[in-house]
């Protein structure tokens, strides 16, 4: 039996991953490190109530068989880029380094299509250097996914991007050949893929969208 941990289980894609974690007999324990409850009763489930920018302090509590990271903000919701940068960059690569400190083998962590450290457009730029940063803790299993936009229902009000989600849910399929790695991808596919990795090795450090998708739909 195994132990997982998540990082931002109160989000839709790790919402979705921790229903599937509470089904999977292979886990007998969730912790989960989030600033607010996850609101779910389950014998499973460990929640640690803290601020994520201390991640450290909790150091003690910080052991599993797998982290998955599933952190992350807009730039819409979070418009200070030092905020911002914190989260999206700060949280994983901590996290990661708390996971190579307390000898956790296997690291899963959500970045974004398009990342690139060296990009003129600070998003961009925030997530490659957070995966060129959690790649550099040396972690025995680092698994990096990339999805296009993320669709499914939020909690939060996001007016652009639920009419972004609704276009890219009529035009997906004119995305073929070379443009397939753009369709939007629904957070339950993101989770299933990352269990699935999680539990087979891979090959693959940096796993794209399309490549998330088919995973996926082997996996179920």
């Amino acid at each position: 039996m195994k132990t997982a941990i998540i990082l931002g289980a109160t989000g839709l894609t790790g919402g979705e991953l921790l229903e599937r974690l509470l089904e999977d007999k292979r886990y007998d324990k969730i912790k989960l490190f989030s600033r607010s409850t996850a609101g779910v009763k389950n014998d499973k489930i460990e929640e640690h109530l803290i601020d994520l920018f201390e991640l450290e302090k909790h150091a003690d509590d910080f052991v599993a068989d797998e982290v998955y990271c599933c952190i992350g903000t807009t730039q819409a919701k979070t418009p200070d880029e030092d905020t911002y940068h914190k989260i999206d960059y700060g949280i994983p690569v901590n996290a990661a380094k708390l996971a190579q400190k307390n000898r956790i083998s296997r690291f899963l962590v959500i970045s974004a299509l398009g990342a690139d450290e060296e990009s003129r457009f600070f998003y961009n730029r925030t997530k490659g250097e957070m995966e060129r940063d959690v790649k550099a803790q040396g972690i025995d299993e680092t698994y990096i996914f990339e999805p296009s936009l993320i669709a499914g229902k939020r909690d939060e009000k996001r007016p652009f991007e639920a009419a972004w989600q609704k276009a890219m849910s009529v035009g997906n399929h004119l995305l073929v050949g070379p443009l397939k790695k753009y369709r939007s991808i629904p957070a339950g596919k993101i989770a299933d893929a990352m269990i699935y990795v999680a539990n087979n090795k891979y090959s693959a450090t940096c796993i794209k969208s399309s490549e998330i998708r088919e995973i996926a739909e082997s996996y179920r």
